[in-house]
This record gives C-alpha cells, sequence and structure tokens, in this order.
C-alpha cells in the first residue's frame, strides 16, 4: 500500500475570486488538471456551501482517481484554500504525476505563500 500524500494551505490567494466560489468552473478544472497530468479520475462531486455573515460560500472540489483522490476546500472570505493530492503506488510510481498536480492546483489559486508537506505512505519493502 505505498503512496503519497501531498497537502498544502494556500493563503491570501490572488486568483480570480469565481476560483474560490464556482464549484462547476473549479470542478471542471480539476478534472482537466488530473487528465493534464495523467492520472485517471473515476468520479467526482463539487459541492458550494451557502454564503454566510461573512461572505460568499467556499467549495469542496473532490476527485477520485484510480490512483486515489484529489480534494480542493476553499475559504473564500479568507483567501485561502486547502490542497490534498494522495496516489497509490500499487500498480506503479504515480509520485511524479501527484506532485505536477499539486504545482498546478497551486498556480490555479496564485497564493501569496504557502505551506507544504509530503507524506510517503505505507510500507516500503
Amino acid at each position: 500500500m505505498q503512496g503519497l500524500h501531498l497537502t498544502a494551505d494556500l493563503y491570501k490567494c490572488r486568483c480570480d475570486p469565481a476560483w474560490l466560489t464556482d464549484a462547476a468552473r473549479l470542478g471542471d478544472w480539476c478534472v482537466q488538471a488530473v487528465q493534464a497530468t495523467g492520472l485517471q479520475a473515476v468520479n467526482q462531486l463539487f459541492h458550494t456551501f451557502p454564503d454566510t455573515e461573512h461572505g460568499p460560500g467556499g467549495i469542496t472540489a473532490t476527485v477520485l482517481l484510480a490512483e486515489s483522490h484529489v480534494c480542493v476546500h476553499t475559504w473564500p472570505e479568507q483567501k485561502a484554500v486547502t490542497l490534498d493530492v494522495y496516489v497509490c503506488n500499487f500498480g506503479g510510481d504515480h509520485s511524479a504525476r501527484a506532485r505536477s498536480l499539486m504545482d498546478a492546483l497551486v498556480r490555479r489559486f496564485n497564493p501569496e505563500w504557502t505551506e507544504q508537506r509530503s507524506l510517503d505512505r505505507g510500507d516500503t519493502q
């Protein structure tokens, strides 16, 4: 069950604000980004949360992959995003594709700064 789990917290995103609030737009782009990196989307769910007194509702966008998943959570009132890309490396090493996808996601939101982490999962034997 070897795999690679990448996370990123994005702050002060300078993207078009619609990327933080339009679930259909973000979801379509996520599926295209998955395909562009050579990973395989098998299902998806995109949800917009209701507006609050702080502003428009954010999005949770999830793309299930044959290799595992990608999740995007937006907080438009804070111009913040969290990203989660996980790939299993059972049938082959998908680590480079996961990193490429994470890079594309970070670029999409154009944050002022990020905190990124990488975790190797499972036994390496």
